[in-house]
């Protein structure tokens, strides 16, 4: 079976999609307000935006109304993996240990996090033995 390719958005695309996996889909009027939240966004730019995110597969879009509706084409969990499956070759060179330790040692970690990661691994080791 092919793997199914997952188009690589840009920052300004990653934000809009966080909107989408938020808020399920949406208008691009919805969007654009809920990005000037963060800061000052045109509304022709944030529709430029989705237009292009159409093109490249990264959003859907209804037209069956007047205002029409975007919804993320993949899931958060599949656009999430393949950003770190490209970012773990290409900057950590396939090692999984280097990025973890780049990640955590970047920022403090709060103890929820730490107790997460630990059962995470500990589920991994479960699985492996």
């Amino acid at each position: 079976m092919a793997k199914k390719t997952i188009p690589k958005p840009t920052l300004g695309e990653l934000e809009i999609l966080q909107i989408l996996w938020q808020n399920g889909p949406s208008t691009v009027r919805f969007i654009n307000d809920t990005l000037n939240k963060r800061k000052v966004v045109g509304y022709t730019t944030t529709l430029k935006i989705m237009q292009i995110m159409t093109e490249k597969n990264l959003v859907t879009r209804d037209e069956s109304s007047r205002s029409h509706i975007y919804s993320a084409s993949h899931k958060q969990i599949e656009t999430q993996k393949a950003l770190t499956d490209k970012l773990l070759e290409t900057a950590f060179g396939g090692s999984a240990s280097k990025l973890v330790m780049q990640a955590l040692g970047g920022k403090k970690t709060t103890q929820k996090d730490i107790d997460e990661i630990r059962k995470f691994l500990d589920t991994i080791e479960g699985e492996k033995k």
